[in-house]
């Protein structure tokens, strides 16, 4: 560990104001929810399938003496900032805006298509996904209108960045524009699987295009095709990718569908494609490795996709969105389409409203492979730089030693824990992540401690107990949200054009300045590390059951004392790991860096985020946090991290518990620091030994009472 230099200092101006949120349905109520999104824009979303410029098989691939991978049309989904009304209805005020369906339609074949990836029977998983997340809703709204003013808050802003704003809108035709993010999805995704990321970036205007591959990497998705298509011709040059007894009975054991009704026009399925003869080539303990040729033909396909879309985004970027419209596939008619397709859109709002220069590409799991692989190609001359989430690296194509084969971009890996325990994944990627260094790029690897690899997806979010019961999760799902987007909204701001940042609205952590140096060679924490069945799938809790019920009896207390306190949020700081190891990192350099261990709230099973799991460390400043405000988040400023409501209390009991236990001693005057300290840092509640338990008990709590503290009450233990 090198020496630390001086601590930087954490942003401590108040959140910007959040978009309009949208009503809290019944069906929000009685299904788990996504996370609202908390950046000043509202969110909008469009689902774009056009066909490709040039159809054809990708790669030498074969099974059968067929093409396995092909690239027909391209799907996409595109979250950007959005202006919505208070009333939720369109801008001009005829219709109401529909929010999105999280499971994408056909909503049962969908379910039965993550069966068959899992290998169970379909009737339990569709019963229990109807039951749970089947007809849950994104806080994004389908087709509302492109964000057509700064946000007012930004406006309003006293400083250079708010007049400069004022000025630039004031000209009659100069309207916001935003930085492109392309995200790839990993193994058994969709382009609704990372939402919460996606609508998060957008939120802080970003317009962020979410790809669906048909590489045969999604549990499934369904290919729609052009009416004037001929599907024989789709049948003869394509090997038929699904072929099982659901299927055949489903779809009539054809692997291309014909029109049943002259309004549906053909399509085709791809499920999740297994490697031949090697199924479990992605686990650690596979000792035939991973199928390269089936993988680097997958990136192939995904990196032609990424083509089509940036195409996609050109057009509109031109004007030319009604082409796009006429040609698009997610319409009445289609497998998988919306009713209301891109009906309302207005094309040209989209007009020269994207930076096409420096494009971030961005992914997960086998998405960030992905993201590597984009990184490397001369050809994707404008993706300006990668964040990789919880890369699988041993996925990522072998490349020769050429310069031109190397990664020539600034790259970000924020991995998992439970990933870095995978010693040869994260060789792969500290060696990667050195193509970058080696080339004279900016380069950071990251890791989110007590997290695991579906930690950065919206099933930790829409599953918490399963994730915190089976992978041993130990950080809150929104928690992990928040340290993704901060350290990536960090990196961006580092390294996109500052033309495209200068308007900015997130507030910057200085996550990637922060601390001490960690080598990416050191052991990083054993206590957690998995026996070797279970590296890179969970962690290992140590005396898990006893650990889980103090969480949940201090859980319990919190509730009780939140009643007992006519609806004051408490919280027992006592419980909270403040310390938080970070690293001063060298932007040329692969270092690690670790956030704060969310043990407390790890063995979390209530699933909810009700502010009680974003603990972190304190503002520069030690301030607390300004009462009175907006409702804040957990992806929010450091100096409003301890809740996301408006309204609560800290209670801290190291005076009066900090004694309990051998050993343990303070004197007076060591009494009188801890609670100055306390009290400096904002402490609502001190508690107090019981002064009836000695003299010397009594004369500490009269001292301490004495000394004019900040802190509205004193309290002894009864």
């Amino acid at each position: 560990m090198a020496p630390s230099a001086q601590p930087p200092k954490a942003d401590t101006r108040l959140p910007r104001k959040s978009g309009v949120f949208p009503p809290k349905t019944l069906r929000d109520r009685l299904l788990h929810r996504l996370p609202r999104y908390t950046g000043p824009y509202n969110v909008g979303y469009m689902d774009i399938e056009v066909p490709a410029r040039d159809p054809r098989p990708i790669s030498g691939l074969k099974r059968g003496g067929k093409p396995v991978l092909r690239l027909d049309t391209v799907l996409m989904a595109i979250y950007h900032p959005a202006e919505i009304r208070e009333d939720f209805k369109t801008s001009d005020g005829k219709e109401k805006l529909h929010r999105v369906n999280w499971t994408p339609r056909p909503r049962i074949a969908t379910s039965k298509g993550y069966a068959k990836m899992m290998n169970l029977p379909w009737p339990p998983v569709t019963g229990y996904l109807a039951l749970t997340t089947l007809f849950t809703k994104l806080p994004a709204f389908r087709n509302a209108k492109l964000a057509q003013h700064w946000p007012e808050d930004m406006k309003n802003d006293s400083g250079p960045g708010g007049q400069a704003a004022r000025e630039e809108e004031s000209r009659t035709r100069t309207r916001p524009k935003f930085p492109v993010i392309i995200f790839s999805h990993g193994l058994g995704g969709s382009r609704l699987c990372y939402s919460a990321i996606c609508g998060e970036l957008a939120s802080f205007g970003f317009v962020v295009v979410a790809l669906e591959h048909r590489d045969g990497s999604a549990a499934r998705t369904y290919v729609s095709l052009p009416g004037n298509i001929e599907a024989n011709e789709i049948e003869s040059s394509t090997a038929r990718i699904v072929a099982n007894n659901d299927d055949d009975k489903e779809h009539g054991k054809k692997r291309v569908h014909r029109r049943k009704k002259q309004e549906l026009n053909p399509y085709y399925v791809v499920d999740y494609i297994y490697p031949k003869d090697n199924t479990q080539d992605t686990s650690p303990r596979n000792p035939k490795g991973v199928d390269h040729k089936l993988r680097t033909a997958q990136v192939a396909l995904r990196l032609e996709e990424i083509k089509e879309a940036f195409h996609v985004l050109e057009l509109l970027n031109r004007g030319c969105g009604e082409e796009i419209a006429k040609i698009n596939l997610r319409k009445k008619g289609n497998i998988g389409s919306n009713l209301l397709g891109l009906k309302g859109v207005d094309w040209d709002d989209w007009k020269d409203r994207m930076f096409l220069d420096g494009v971030s590409i961005m992914g997960h799991s086998f998405g960030g492979a992905t993201t590597f692989q984009a990184c490397r190609e001369d050809q994707l001359s404008w993706i300006g730089q990668g964040v990789a989430l919880d890369a699988w690296g041993n996925g990522t194509p072998i490349v020769g030693d050429a310069p031109e084969e190397k990664v020539t971009k600034p790259i970000i890996s924020i991995s998992s824990e439970a990933f870095v325990h995978w010693k040869s994944n994260f060789d792969r990627i500290v060696g990667i992540c050195g193509e970058a260094r080696d080339a004279g790029q900016l380069c950071w690897m990251l890791t989110i401690v007590g997290s695991t690899h579906l930690s950065m997806s919206d099933f930790s979010v829409l599953y918490p107990h399963w994730m915190s019961r089976f992978t041993k999760s130990m950080v809150n799902p929104e928690r992990a949200f928040y340290l993704t987007i901060a350290a990536s909204l960090e990196f961006l701001d580092t390294t996109l054009p500052p033309q495209q940042t200068k308007y900015n609205t997130w507030l910057n952590e200085q996550l990637l300045e922060a601390g001490d140096q960690t080598e990416p060679d050191e052991t990083l924490f054993p206590d957690h590390a998995p026996d070797d069945k279970w590296v890179a799938v969970r962690l290992k809790i140590p005396n898990e059951f006893w650990t889980r019920i103090r969480a949940w009896s201090r859980r319990f207390r919190a509730r009780a004392m939140c009643r007992a306190t006519d609806g004051l949020e408490m919280f027992d700081v006592a419980d909270v790991d403040w310390s938080s190891a970070h690293h001063n990192l060298d932007p040329r350099s692969t270092t690690t860096i670790t956030t704060t261990r969310e043990i407390n709230d790890a063995m979390c099973e209530n699933g909810e985020s009700n502010g009680v799991a974003a603990h972190g460390p304190t503002t520069s400043n030690g301030s607390h946090p300004v009462q009175g405000q907006p409702k804040s988040s957990p992806y929010q400023s450091v100096q409003d991290y301890l809740s996301n409501v408006g309204r609560y209390k800290i209670i801290e009991s190291t005076l009066r518990e900090g004694e309990q236990f051998a050993n343990s001693f303070f004197d007076t005057e060591t009494k009188i620091k801890i609670a100055k300290a306390l009290d400096s840092f904002g402490v609502d509640m001190i508690e107090l030994t019981n002064p009836c338990s000695s003299e010397q008990s009594f004369q500490d709590c009269k001292t301490i009472a004495s000394l004019g503290l900040k802190a509205s009450r004193t309290k002894a233990d009864s």
